[in-house]
């Protein structure tokens, strides 16, 4: 039960992610991902963050359409390797872009990825 409740966070969360990175203002964006407010204005900057919001939100999407495609097992494992994937993303956005990442995104599905293993 605690894997669903904490796999369905992270779900929520990257779809959060997902409309700030896509449709956030430059301030907001400035702030969340502590990037320079200059650089979030430009426009190749709007169409990268727009870029990874399609990333975040499809890994939110996978994890919830996998509570309605897969039971049992099988389950676990989508919800495995879909959480493993975030981490490993987690990891390296934390050491190139900010070590808020590893609060937001890494805990959270280490977490879930943890409940999932006992």
């Amino acid at each position: 039960m605690a894997m669903m409740i904490l796999t369905w966070i992270v779900a929520i969360e990257h779809l959060g992610i997902m409309f700030l990175e896509m449709f956030g203002t430059p301030q907001q964006q400035a702030k969340a991902f502590d990037m320079p407010l200059e650089y979030v204005q430009q426009p190749t900057a709007r169409v990268a963050l727009a870029n990874q919001g399609i990333y975040n939100g499809m890994l939110g999407v996978l994890l919830i359409v996998s509570f309605f495609f897969f039971h049992g097992a099988v389950l676990v494992t989508v919800l495995r390797l879909l959480l493993g994937f975030i981490v490993i993303v987690a990891l390296y956005g934390g050491m190139t872009a900010t070590k808020k990442v590893w609060l937001v995104q890494l805990l959270p599905a280490a977490i879930a990825l943890l409940c999932t293993l006992i």
